[in-house]
Parts: structure tokens; C-alpha cells; sequence
């Protein structure tokens, strides 16, 4: 049974993360302790609100270095909605620049739409090699709720390292809806709320814990 941290630092859906987890089989833990997210077969990283407000709870236990050391030795880390969008840079709200992890080059900026926040069920765009959204047909719907995101892929393509597979949606204009980077994986819509399909991609993670 693959062990999962839900670190806790006082942001995001925690219970309704734990249960989704759960439900795929992982045996969870909600914490913040340095030890157990070292541990862990994987890190799920929540959250939800301000970008400003997260980055601060997550300064305050060290969360960027904790997911920076897992990184480092290749261990799985997930963030999901705004825990994914504190992987980036820096965000900017409402005229306040925040620094993100820095984890990918790229800012967190208002959605260009006529109705913001995005909010209910939208379909993605994969690309080809995905193990995220592997099993999942092309017009799999997803939960989100958000009123920022990554509307530019920043990362210059390299002869070195395997890029990322960034998978966008549309809402007014695209944004990025999940990231899958060696052991990063991000998305902005939430599995946990996102019924079967969101139950399979959890499964998807865990499997790549192997």
C-alpha cells in the first residue's frame, strides 16, 4: 500500500483529500512533520485561496524546501490548485507580486475571461506520452475552481533534459491545467472533486511511485 502525506501547512481541501486518497487504496497521512513527508511514497500538496496567503502558510513550516528535497532525490510530489500554482515563480494578485517555490519558470496571473472566477466541470487538452491522464478519453470533464493560473508556458526546450507534458484547458483564453515533470506532478482542477475520473488519475500518481 503506497503511503501519501497531505501536507498540512493550512490551506486546501484536506478530509476530502484524505478520503479521495483513501479511496484509491493509499494508506494517508495528514501532516506537516519533516520526517513523515521525507517518508512518504508521495506528496500531495493542496490548496486553496490567495496565492500570497499560501505562499506564507507554506513558508512558515518550510514546505518549499521539503518539496524541494523530495525533488532532489526523485520522490513523488502532486500539487493541486493553488498547490500547484505555488510550484511556479511568482504570482500576482490583485497588484502584489509573490514568490512562488520556483519549482517552474512562469507567473500566476488573473484568467483573461468574461467570467471569472472558472468554476464547474471543464474538459483538457493532454498531450501525447501522458501517464496522468492515462485511461481517461479526450473528453473526460474535471472540477475546477480558481480565478488565476499559468497563461504562458515559460520553459525553453532543451537537447538535455525531457520537457514537461503541460496539459492546457480553456476558459476565455488557455491556461495551463496540469503539469507532469519527472516526479512533479501538478494540476489546477481538483481530482478529489472530480468523481471517477478524478479517482482514476490519483490512481494514475500512485502507479508511479513504481
Amino acid at each position: 500500500m503506497a503511503r501519501v502525506v497531505v501536507l498540512d501547512y493550512g490551506s486546501g481541501n484536506l478530509r476530502s483529500v484524505e478520503r479521495a486518497l483513501q479511496r484509491v487504496g493509499a494508506e494517508v497521512e495528514v501532516t506537516a512533520d519533516h520526517r513523515a513527508v521525507r517518508e512518504a511514497d508521495g506528496l500531495f500538496v493542496p490548496g486553496v485561496g490567495a496565492y500570497a496567503a499560501c505562499m506564507e502558510q507554506l513558508n512558515a513550516i518550510r514546505g518549499g524546501r521539503m518539496i524541494g528535497e523530495r525533488l532532489a532525490g526523485g520522490r513523488p510530489v502532486i500539487g493541486v490548485c493553488v498547490g500547484m500554482q505555488v510550484l511556479f515563480d511568482r504570482g500576482i494578485e490583485h497588484g502584489v507580486l509573490t514568490e512562488g517555490c520556483g519549482e517552474w519558470p512562469g507567473t500566476v496571473e488573473r484568467l483573461d475571461a468574461p467570467i471569472v472566477p472558472h468554476m464547474g466541470w471543464n474538459t483538457v487538452r493532454a498531450p501525447g506520452g501522458t501517464a496522468l491522464f492515462a485511461g481517461l478519453p479526450a473528453d473526460t470533464r474535471y472540477y475546477f475552481v480558481h480565478s488565476y493560473g499559468v497563461r504562458d508556458w515559460v520553459l525553453e526546450p532543451s537537447d538535455v533534459i525531457k520537457p514537461p507534458l503541460v496539459t492546457w484547458a480553456e476558459h476565455g483564453s488557455d491556461f495551463v491545467a496540469a503539469v507532469e515533470n519527472g516526479a512533479l506532478w501538478a494540476t489546477q482542477f481538483h481530482p478529489e472533486k472530480s468523481g471517477d475520473a478524478g479517482a482514476h488519475l490519483l490512481e494514475n500518481w500512485l502507479k508511479s511511485f513504481n
